[in-house]
C-alpha cells in the first residue's frame, strides 16, 4: 500500500491518502493564489506512487512539471520555513496532447463517439433542433452510414434535409429551419478547429493510463490555452473524455490507489449554461466513476462554481485565498467557509481572505472517509520546474514519447460523406489521409478480431491498424451491426459501431 501523500504542512503534515484519492477533490482560490502549483504538487505525488494523471494546462505553465526544478531565493525560503530536509529536485514522465496537434500529440474522437446529446450542448441547440440532430444520427445508424468526422455529419444533415419528405413517415417531421441552424453551428465549430478533433485515429484511452520504466505514473498534459478560447468546446471535450473513462474502465471497488486522476481546470466552464439533462448525467458520473478507480479534481475560483450535488462528493479540499471586496464576494466567502468541517481553533471565513500565495485551507479525508477538520497550511513546493518549458524541450519529449507517430496523421476512411456522394452520383474528393474502405460484410474483420482487440495504439502501428483499433474499441454486437449508445452506457447519447 502506498504511503500517504504529503501535500501541505501546518503544525504537522497534511496528507492525502491514496485509498481515498478516488473520492474526488476540489482546488479553489482567486487568480494568482497558487492553484496551479497545488495541482502540480498533487500531480507529482500521484506520479511518484505510479498513478497516471491527466490535466489540462490552461495557462501554458504546467509543462515545467516535466523538468527538474532549481533552487532560488524564494523557493529556498519556503523549504527552510517548512523545515524540509533532503529536498531533491526532479522531473516527471510527461506526455503532451493537443486537440490542434501543435503543442502535443493530436487528440481525436469520432462524431459517433460524441453523440447527438453532446453535439446539442456544443451547438447550443434548442429542443426542436436537438431532436432533428438525434434523428440524423438515428437515420445514419439505420442506414449503416459511419459518422467519423465533421464532414460526415454535415453531409448526413444535408441528405436528411433533402430527403425529409421520404423520411417523414418513419421518423417524423424534419424541419428545414432546424437543419439550417445546425449546419450553421457546425460551420462555426469548424472555424474554431473542431474538425481537427473529430476524426480518426481516435484516442485510445489506454494511452492515458501508463507508467514509465521506473513505475512512475505518466502525467498527461493537454495544451488548453488555445482550446480555452472556445470554452464550450473545451468543456465538452473534457466532458467527453470523462464519460469515455466511465464507460471504458471496469469496476474495481475501493482500490488502494486510483488508476487515474483527472484534473479539470477552469471547471466552472463545464457547468455554465449546462442543460439540466446533461448536468444530471455529470452528477451520476462523478458519483459512480470512483468505483472505476478514477479520481476527479475540479479546479476553479470558488466552490459555488460547482453544483451542490457534485460539491457534496468532493471530499478532498484545498482552498486558496478569496477576495471579499463586494457584498457578492463576501457571500461567496461565507459559502466557501461553510463547505469545510469546522475547526474550533480557526475562523475559516476570516482566514480565507487572509491567506498568502501558496497558503491554503486544507481538509482531506481520513481512513474512514470522513473529512478532517480544516487547517491553515502551506502547500509544499514542487520538486519540478515552476513555469513553462521551451519549445525545443517540448519537441524532444514529444519525439521520445511512446505514442509518437501514432496519432499525427489523420485517417479518412470511407464513411457517410463518401457514400452519400456516391449515391448522388458525385465524385467524392480525396480525403486528407489514406482511406480504409468499410467492409460490407462482417467476414472482412472477424478473422482479425483477436489481433485488433489485443492491444492499443503504439509506435509501430500502421495508420490503417490504428484506425481499425479505434473502430474495434467501438464494437457492439457479435457481428458489429447493433449500435452501442456508448457514452456513459447510454447516459450521454453517444453511439459507436464497427465499419460495415
Amino acid at each position: 500500500m502506498a504511503e500517504p501523500l504529503v501535500i501541505a504542512r501546518a503544525t504537522e503534515n497534511l496528507v492525502l491518502l491514496p485509498a481515498m484519492a478516488n473520492r474526488h477533490g476540489l482546488i479553489t482560490g482567486a487568480t494568482g493564489t497558487g492553484k496551479t502549483v497545488t495541482l502540480q504538487v498533487m500531480a507529482e505525488a500521484f506520479s511518484q506512487i505510479g498513478v497516471p494523471v491527466f490535466a489540462a494546462d490552461v495557462k501554458g505553465d504546467l509543462s515545467g512539471i516535466s523538468q527538474a526544478g532549481a533552487a532560488n531565493p524564494k523557493l529556498d525560503a519556503r523549504i527552510k520555513q517548512l523545515k524540509l530536509r533532503d529536498f531533491p529536485f526532479s522531473g516527471n514522465p510527461v506526455t503532451f496532447w493537443d486537440v490542434f496537434g501543435q503543442q502535443g500529440h493530436p487528440v481525436r474522437a469520432t462524431t459517433s463517439e460524441m453523440g447527438p446529446l453532446l453535439f446539442s450542448r456544443l451547438l447550443n441547440l434548442n429542443d426542436t433542433q436537438a431532436a432533428v440532430l438525434t434523428l440524423a444520427f438515428k437515420i445514419a445508424d439505420d442506414h449503416q452510414l459511419l459518422l467519423l468526422d465533421l464532414k460526415d455529419l454535415q453531409a448526413m444533415l444535408q441528405h436528411v434535409g433533402d430527403q425529409a419528405r421520404d423520411y417523414q413517415t418513419q421518423y417524423g417531421n424534419i424541419s428545414a429551419a432546424s437543419i439550417g441552424a445546425i449546419q450553421r453551428g457546425l460551420l462555426n465549430l469548424q472555424q474554431q478547429g473542431a474538425d481537427k478533433f473529430l476524426g480518426e485515429p481516435a484516442l485510445n484511452l489506454d494511452d492515458l493510463i501508463q507508467t514509465d520504466g521506473n513505475g512512475h505514473g505518466i502525467i498527461n498534459i493537454l495544451a488548453a490555452d488555445r482550446l480555452l478560447t472556445s470554452p464550450t468546446l473545451y468543456a465538452t471535450f473534457l466532458l467527453w473524455m470523462m464519460s469515455e473513462l466511465f464507460e471504458k474502465l471496469p469496476e474495481v471497488g475501493d482500490p488502494d490507489q486510483p488508476k487515474l486522476v483527472f484534473f479539470f481546470d477552469e471547471a466552472h466552464l463545464l457547468f455554465t449554461d449546462l442543460p439540466s439533462s446533461i448536468q444530471q448525467k455529470v452528477e451520476q458520473v462523478v458519483r459512480l466513476i470512483r468505483s472505476k478507480g478514477v479520481g476527479i479534481y475540479f479546479v476553479t475560483q470558488n466552490p459555488t462554481d460547482i453544483p451542490d450535488v457534485i460539491l457534496g462528493q468532493l471530499g478532498n479540499r484545498v482552498q486558496h485565498a478569496l477576495r471579499a471586496f463586494t457584498p457578492k464576494d463576501q457571500k461567496a466567502v461565507r459559502a466557501a467557509a461553510e463547505t469545510f468541517r469546522a475547526n474550533p481553533k480557526l475562523n475559516v471565513e476570516k482566514a480565507i481572505t487572509e491567506l498568502g500565495v501558496g497558503e491554503a485551507l486544507v481538509s482531506f479525508l481520513d481512513e474512514q472517509g470522513m473529512p478532517i477538520p480544516v487547517d491553515r497550511a502551506l502547500i509544499l513546493p514542487p520538486h519540478s520546474q515552476i513555469g513553462p518549458i521551451t519549445q525545443d524541450q517540448r519537441s524532444q519529449i514529444m519525439k521520445s514519447s511512446v505514442v509518437a507517430g501514432v496519432y499525427e496523421t489523420a485517417a479518412d476512411r470511407e464513411s457517410a460523406y463518401e457514400l452519400l456522394k456516391q449515391r448522388s452520383g458525385q465524385p467524392a474528393p480525396a480525403g486528407g489521409g489514406p482511406r480504409q474502405p468499410a467492409s460490407t460484410s462482417p467476414a472482412g474483420w472477424l478473422p482479425n478480431l483477436g489481433t485488433i482487440l489485443g492491444g492499443g495504439n503504439r509506435r509501430g502501428d500502421s495508420l490503417a491498424e490504428a484506425a481499425m483499433k479505434s473502430a474495434a474499441r467501438a464494437m457492439g454486437s457479435s457481428v458489429g451491426r447493433q449500435i452501442i449508445r456508448g457514452v456513459l452506457g447510454s447516459l450521454l447519447g453517444g453511439s459507436r459501431r464497427l465499419p460495415r
